[in-house]
């Protein structure tokens, strides 16, 4: 068996990974907590929906089941 120098004269231009240039409005670095809680009580609204949703679905299912098999 006899090993080849396998060489890649092919040259990949890829574009460089710079870092997203900072806005002015941003260099204080000050963060708003009325902001923040505010998401937080959007996501929290948003897991109790789901919440009631799938209690929703499984109280549903079970009545259905339960019809059905009475019969």
């Amino acid at each position: 068996m006899s090993t080849e120098k396998i060489t890649n004269s092919e040259v990949n231009d890829f574009p460089s990974l710079a870092t997203p240039q900072e806005s002015k409005e941003n260099s204080s670095r000050r963060v708003d907590i009325n902001i923040l809680l505010n998401r937080a009580r959007k996501v929290q609204k948003k897991e109790a929906r789901t919440n009631l949703v799938f209690v929703g679905l499984t109280l549903s299912l079970l009545f259905v089941v339960g019809i059905i098999l009475s019969f």
